[in-house]
């Protein structure tokens, strides 16, 4: 493994870098997350049509860039940075190779370039609050997550060739705007119980969508009516989805984890900021050898979480070992850490609505409710791995 970024890579973070600064300040960032969509539909023009972000990770032949999961995670990094709320994670992360790994040529064809330049927006719709577990992080995805027949989660019957959506999914990142959704949804029965994906076009009659309140502002989230709605099945009734879900969620969470390591850093990066100007006792509070205790432990886990994000998204990219969820948990903690004692350093400030250091814990607690939480993700990968067989650990 060559751990040195090429001229590319860092040519990618460059210039993401510039365009966020510019257009994804605080103020542009409130006003962005009030509006209907949730993200500054010309910010996603200026990201998918100037940069080619949706794209990144997608084959040349389908209209993408043709990179791999570490350029769309450096990406993702520098967008958690600022944190930009736009469909990329929802689009590019979760529903695009989903479609890429599942889908007919013809839904290859015709869905990738739309969704590559950005024309399409995509969402992934999972029943209950069961993304974490669909995505197999903290749980074993062939279980009855998408509703085993029962109520509350999504029920696809065919009839007269055609298949039919009953049911609802809350949480779903991007619902409420996306332009295409793609709905996990239980079938079979009890015979031949087993979970399929589902495409449906915007204005689909019988679907409802309705955009929910959350606790991270710049994650919108949306709550998925099915009554009766007629929808095309991705791929085949033979598909494999959990194995295409696990495989999508050891990438995301790689992403996931380096967009959060980009927001701890900035989150470190401001308070660091402040510590050296505020003053009390008739000096600097960062010079304080408490205070500069605090920073220095949190500016340790930053980097570690940044050195297990990069190695998973490598990972991701080239095959290896699955540690996207490992890494993953560092990095929400990492966040969470970084963040909190932001609040605390900046003191009363750091609790008002008006400054952003709260956001950033809203990031880290809202990333926890969606694909964690910590201790789960960590939990599971070490049973996965065996790590503790009858009550020891196995050498």
């Amino acid at each position: 493994m060559d751990a040195r970024f090429t001229a590319e890579q860092d040519e990618i973070r460059r210039t993401l870098r510039e365009l966020l600064v510019k257009r994804c300040g605080p103020e542009e960032l409130r006003a962005a997350v009030r509006t209907p969509a949730g993200y500054d539909p010309a910010l996603w023009e200026a990201l998918a049509q100037q940069l080619g972000l949706p794209g990144l990770a997608l084959p040349e032949a389908y209209g993408g860039v043709g990179c791999s999961v570490t350029e769309l995670a450096l990406a993702c990094e520098e967008s958690g940075r600022a944190l930009a709320p736009s469909p990329l994670l929802a689009t590019a992360v979760l529903a695009a190779p989903l479609i890429l790994a599942l889908g007919t040529r013809a839904q290859r064809t015709e869905l990738l370039p739309r969704l590559a330049s950005g024309e399409l927006t995509a969402a992934l719709a999972v029943p209950g609050a069961g993304l974490a577990t669909a995505l197999g992080l903290v749980g074993d995805n062939r279980g009855d997550w998408a509703g085993d027949g029962r109520a509350g989660g999504v029920q696809a019957r065919r009839a007269e060739g055609a298949w039919r959506l009953f049911g609802q999914a809350a949480q779903v990142l991007d619902g409420h705007s996306a332009g295409l959704l793609v709905v996990a949804a239980h079938t079979g029965g009890f015979a031949r119980s087993r979970t399929l994906l589902f495409l449906l076009r915007e204005g689909a009659q019988g679907l409802v969508r309705v955009r929910q309140t959350s606790l991270d502002e710049t994650r919108p989230q949306a709550r998925i009516e099915l009554r009766d709605v007629d929808a095309e099945l991705l791929g085949d009734d033979g598909s494999d989805v959990p194995t295409a879900l696990a495989a999508v969620g050891d990438t995301a969470a790689a992403v996931l984890a380096t967009e959060a390591v980009g927001a701890a850093d900035r989150a470190l990066e401001r308070t660091v900021e402040y510590v050296r100007q505020r003053e009390q006792f008739g000096r600097a509070i960062g010079s304080f050898q408490a205070v500069k205790h605090r920073l220095a432990d949190v500016y340790v886990g930053v980097q570690a979480a940044r050195s297990a994000a990069y190695y998973a998204a490598w990972a991701a990219g080239a095959g290896g070992e699955r540690v996207g969820a490992l890494a993953l948990a560092q990095a929400l903690e990492a966040l969470r850490t970084a963040a909190s004692e932001g609040i605390q350093l900046h003191g009363g400030i750091g609790f008002t609505w008006e400054h952003e250091a709260h956001l950033y814990f809203k990031r880290a607690s809202g990333d926890e409710l969606l694909f964690g939480p910590v201790h789960r993700l960590r939990g599971y990968a070490a049973d996965a791995a065996r790590l503790f067989d009858g009550g020891e650990v196995a050498v």
